[in-house]
């Protein structure tokens, strides 16, 4: 395994009676995604704001290239670009101007800010919407100029959090496949995220978080396989049903899992034959007049998974939100940015 860009130990942040970190370790080889996976307030945005120096721990350390995040803020930095949630760019000014900006703030001589504005508008293929005013571009087409002003640093480390969030399909797509092409140029990126198959697509590793706590990490196959086989899933009409099904279907198997979010009920059946199980979950639900709108046997999804782990679904809402989880890193980027 090559060596860690970013490494984190023991980190921790809490704010007042809120644990939005409670000692968290994670590496990130050089030159791979690893993918932060959990729900809102699960603390991925807070881990986020202190390796890009926006944010300092309660304790534990933090290194990027073996740069101390807290001992050399500035210099750390200078190995970061960073992408959130929303795209921090400036409505007024054009897509060039905007990236001609970032490159100053970095410290280039206007030449060579020019020159990196040209080359990243083509990278993300905004060259023909290059002098029009940021205000008239959509969503996607901002986002991939937040996602090309973090690359004018050329930097060694992309910390992209939920860069996808509020896309639509097709965008999210384009993007997948430029963050891809990055990481195969050299870049390592640190990938925080609710959607299971964005984490299955991109990451070389997933680390799962939840409650500020790490509850699971390994690749995507390495998680699915924690399952112990296939699964049973049962999505009904009235999600007012969850609860009694997954009474009804108690000891089919393993426990069963209730995911309120995506109106199913999900049971491992470890190494049971599945064909006996579907069948006796037929007979169940129908004694207990329960309608079923789909069943059936499949292979575990990373979502499964978490829900199995947590309780809960990976995109589901927690009570007691970490407040850093309303205010993205890129709600902040320009500011971050100028720090460099």
């Amino acid at each position: 395994m090559a060596a860690a860009m970013i490494e984190v130990r023991d980190i921790a942040r809490s704010f007042g009676a809120t644990h939005a970190l409670a000692g968290v370790d994670v590496d990130v080889p050089a030159g791979s995604v690893v993918g932060l996976l959990g729900p809102n307030g699960a603390g991925k945005t807070t881990l986020v704001r202190i390796l890009a120096t926006l944010l300092l721990p309660d304790r534990g350390t933090a290194t990027i290239d073996g740069v101390d995040v807290v001992r050399q803020p500035a210099r750390a930095r200078s190995y970061i670009g960073l992408a959130g949630q929303s795209a921090a760019v400036d409505e007024t000014l054009t897509g060039r101007e905007n990236l001609h900006m970032v490159g100053r703030l970095y410290g280039l001589p206007k030449a060579e800010a020019t020159r990196r504005a040209n080359d990243v508008l083509e990278r993300i293929s905004l060259t023909d919407a290059a002098d029009r005013p940021v205000r008239t571009y959509s969503g996607g087409m901002r986002r991939r100029l937040d996602l090309g002003a973090s690359l004018v640093g050329r930097p060694k480390v992309l910390l992209l959090d939920e860069p996808t969030t509020g896309l639509d399909p097709r965008t999210r797509l384009d993007l997948w496949a430029f963050i891809r092409e990055l990481v195969h140029e050299g870049a390592t990126v640190l990938l925080t995220t609710q959607y299971l198959e964005e984490a299955d697509e991109l990451a070389d590793r997933i680390v799962v978080i939840d409650h500020g706590l790490l509850i699971a990490e390994g690749t995507s196959d390495e998680l699915k396989a924690r399952m112990g086989g296939d699964v049973l899933v049962v999505s009904l009409r009235d999600p007012a049903d969850l609860e009694r099904c997954a009474a009804t279907l108690s000891g089919i198997a393993e426990a069963p899992q209730v995911d309120r979010r995506g109106g199913k009920v999900t049971v491992p059946i470890g190494d049971r034959v599945g064909v006996e199980v579907l069948a006796e979950a037929v007979r169940r639900i129908d004694g207990a007049s329960l309608r079923a709108a789909d069943m059936g046997i499949r292979r575990p999804s990373l979502d499964d998974v978490f829900l199995a782990l947590t309780g809960h679904s990976a995109e589901e809402a927690q009570n007691g939100r970490d407040p850093n989880e309303e205010e993205s890193p890129g709600k902040s980027g320009k500011s971050g940015r100028k720090h460099k």
